[in-house]
């Protein structure tokens, strides 16, 4: 670089960077999401954020959103350190792009070690490549929890995630949402019933995923191009739109399996999802939080029960802000066995940056601290040390000015931080062992024993 250059030094298109306050928030939702995860008893694993390419493509992604390269290439001067550990050039590798293909790789790793039901949590950064947009990145958190069995898996983890869901949401007091269920075993049977070929349910059901997206007029187009005909497509849009309550929704669905034919595959999935509605409710999750919905799909081809997706109420152009569903055979990819599974995700980095720009999250205070202690004389800094430890331990976050400067510029700083109370000692309160408690919030100043200030300054926080 010649001298006088400038360094480019902008973040990387698709790449996030978090301010002080935005990084407080999303730390504070993932504590939320750990909390609520592990009360339901799931465990936290990790896995590299490098994947063989092979192994992330077992599924059969070829690439739409892989990171590619990420193989070391090492200088010169240590090509034999390289030889000598085995690496080669043809060993492709890759950044993960989601968090399930590297969790069956992970149980396929850890099969031995690993007690089944196997319930897992990760909230890990994964790689997309893909263009960069608003809201949209190519590195992001996502938060999944998953429950992996051998051979049978009951329906009642599929429960379970509705109820885990709500608890997430209402925590977090983002409004009004509704988690909208429906199972893939209702769909395929009602295509089959319908005598569409096998090979072009799969397409039909990617179509109907998105519905919401393109639009009734635009998905029977998409249907008709599928050679679907007219009769039938309509006879799938009016499938797809039966509402009304759960119990209203299951009747309509029971009363379809006596008169369709060849309808075991329908009877099938509409028992299940009167197995997890049962479930849900007795989970205690309030019948506002869950409708069935004919229309969720989720086009991912590995998706074969029970199928979840979380909108905002006055909010759904945001999209769904957690979703997942029931797998039976992507675990067991690397085994061989048949390894059920069910799962959800949220795309906490996107939720974040959607909620925001919406206005329903807001940043929090760029510091933790609830309290400065004003610097008001340097020969008083063993006693301002020692009250800031005091209040540590009682729990209280602090920050200790070092710097002297003038009463009024250190309450501007602690304005700005967000921090609320003022702990000021002068020569006077030191003699007499008290102290001025200043409220940034109301401008209220009280004198406090030195004894009682943590005390009074957690009284005032609660």
């Amino acid at each position: 670089m010649a001298k006088g250059d400038k360094i480019n030094f902008s973040t990387p298109s698709g790449f996030p960077e978090f301010l002080p306050s935005e990084k407080r928030l999303e730390l504070y939702l993932l504590d939320t999401i750990r909390r609520v995860f592990e009360s339901y008893g799931f465990t936290p694993i990790e896995t590299p954020a490098v994947e063989r390419l092979e192994v992330l493509q077992a599924k059969g992604n070829q690439g739409d959103n892989i990171i590619y390269g990420i193989d070391p290439i090492l200088p010169p001067n240590r090509q034999a350190e390289r030889d000598k550990s085995g690496e080669t050039g043809s060993e492709a590798r890759a950044l993960k792009f989601d968090q399930t293909v590297p969790l069956a790789a992970y149980i396929a790793r850890h099969l031995n070690e690993l007690t089944f039901p196997f319930a897992r949590y990760q909230m890990d950064v994964v790689f997309r490549g893909e263009r960069a947009k608003d809201g949209r990145f190519r590195q992001f958190r996502q938060c999944d929890i998953d429950v992996v069995a051998r051979r049978e898996l009951s329906l009642l983890y599929d429960a379970q995630m509705p109820a885990i869901i709500t608890e997430i949401f209402e925590a977090v007091k983002i409004g009004d949402f509704l988690i909208r269920i429906n199972n893939r075993k209702i769909l395929t049977g009602f295509f089959k019933s319908l005598g569409i070929a096998e090979n072009k349910i799969k397409s039909c059901i990617s179509i109907i995923d998105n519905l919401e997206k393109i639009g009734e007029v635009k998905v029977k187009q998409e249907l008709e191009k599928e050679e679907i005909s007219v009769e039938k497509t309509q006879k799938i849009i009016d499938f797809i739109k039966i509402d009304g309550t759960v119990d209203q929704v299951l009747d309509k669905l029971k009363y379809l399996a006596q008169s369709l034919p060849e309808a075991e595959q329908f009877s099938l999935g509409v028992a299940e999802i009167e197995t997890v509605i049962a479930g849900v409710r007795n989970l205690g999750v309030g019948e506002n939080r869950f409708s069935i919905d004919l229309a969720i799909a989720r086009g991912l081809d590995y998706y074969t029960g029970t199928v979840y997706e979380t909108t905002l109420i006055g909010h759904e152009a945001l999209g769904s802000i957690c979703s997942g569903g029931r797998y039976e055979e992507l675990v067991g990819t690397f085994l061989g066995e048949k390894m059920p599974g069910v799962g959800i995700s949220i795309g906490l980095t996107r939720l974040i940056s959607r909620l925001l720009k919406a206005g329903i999250l807001s940043t929090l205070a760029a510091t933790p601290a609830q309290v400065m202690v004003v610097n008001m004389q340097e020969d008083l800094m063993p006693i301002y040390l020692n009250v800031s430890q005091m209040l540590r331990q009682a729990g209280i976050n602090v920050i200790t000015s070092f710097d002297k400067r003038g009463l009024g510029k250190q309450f501007q700083l602690a304005e700005k931080q967000g921090i609320q109370f003022c702990v000021i000692i002068g020569s006077e309160e030191a003699a007499a062992q008290k102290s001025s408690l200043k409220d940034l919030k109301t401008g209220e100043q009280i004198e406090v024993p030195l004894a009682d200030l943590a005390d009074e300054v957690k009284r005032r926080l609660s």
